[in-house]
């Protein structure tokens, strides 16, 4: 089987901001949220079979104790925000496992969620489709690859060596060197991204570089590096097949219609009826069709290599 883990906060501001350009002055309360269910519906359309998406249910985390300046919910708009809450409980109801984040952030649910379902024998990949670099040391092999939608493109961990310079377990010393302007710290004065890789690949770890190299500031990178790196240890789920979408909730309905979306509810009840039993337990176990090639070419090529494989 192949696990879909997807940044639901990133998807969120995706639609919003997206629909925002193509109807300018024209916000519908919960449009962004809408636009997020049909991505997921499309997903399970195209055979996606386990899926969990992440949310920050508070946008503040642990490490705003850490480090002052780090990224909080000021300069968020209120129409924005007010949609997570809606998000996480139409996703709910819609039979998809999701998972609300408050003292964690969304990535550290991502990552905990790779983590657990990478562990399991019976996964053959785990894709965690968000663009945010944090995610990158997350990456493992071609086992745990990471989906950029806005470039349209996978990375295994080739991928990631071959867009930051450095192997994804170094990612957290990458971001604490050049720092993270989205999550609000500012890396190292003066180590801009070549300088950085080039540490790395000479050195490895920032707990490894020579003491002259950072001098004092030493302590303010480790403490960056443990701003970026992004926890493993949320028991989101004992099972992966607590991932299986299994169908809309009876709740569904009622939740589209709130939604003003009906068309919502017709669409999941149309993916199971038309999903065959098999395929929604693991139709995609005996298909490496992840790479670092385009997306859209992938999306493309797929149903042509599932049927070869499976006949």
């Amino acid at each position: 089987m192949i696990v879909h883990l997807i940044d639901g906060t990133y998807e969120l501001f995706r639609h919003f901001y997206g629909l925002r350009r193509i109807t300018p002055g024209k916000d519908r309360p919960l449009a962004a949220v809408v636009g997020v269910l049909n991505t997921v519906l499309q997903m399970i359309e195209e055979d996606a079979t386990h899926l969990g998406v992440a949310t920050d249910h508070v946008i503040e985390s642990f490490r705003n104790q850490l480090w002052s300046g780090y990224k909080t919910g000021e300069g968020v708009e209120p129409a924005l925000l007010a949609q997570f809450e809606p998000l996480e409980e139409a996703l709910a109801a819609m039979g998809i496992a999701v998972w609300p984040m408050v003292e964690l952030e969304a990535d550290d649910a991502l990552a905990s969620a790779a983590t657990l379902a990478s562990n399991d024998p019976r996964v053959q990949k785990v894709c965690i489709w968000t663009p945010d670099k944090d995610l990158g040391q997350c990456v493992l092999g071609d086992r745990v690859v990471q989906v950029d939608r806005k470039s349209k493109l996978i990375r295994n961990a080739d991928g990631v060596k071959a867009k930051f310079g450095v192997m994804p377990a170094l990612i957290p010393d990458y971001l604490a060197l050049v720092g993270d302007s989205a999550d609000g710290y500012p890396g190292i004065s003066g180590i801009g991204p070549k300088g950085a890789a080039s540490l790395i690949e000479r050195y490895g770890r920032i707990e490894d570089l020579p003491p002259q190299t950072l001098g004092e500031r030493r302590a303010l990178a480790l403490l960056f590096k443990q701003l970026a790196t992004l926890r493993t240890d949320a028991p989101l789920f004992a099972d992966v097949d607590e991932l299986r979408w299994r169908g809309p909730t009876d709740r569904f309905a009622v939740r589209a219609e709130r939604l003003g979306d009906p068309r919502l509810l017709v669409r999941a009840q149309q993916a199971v009826a038309t999903t065959p039993a098999d395929s929604r337990v693991c139709s995609l176990a005996t298909t490496p069709w992840l790479t670092t090639t385009p997306l859209q070419r992938q999306a493309r090529d797929f149903p042509a290599y599932r049927q070869a494989h499976t006949a």
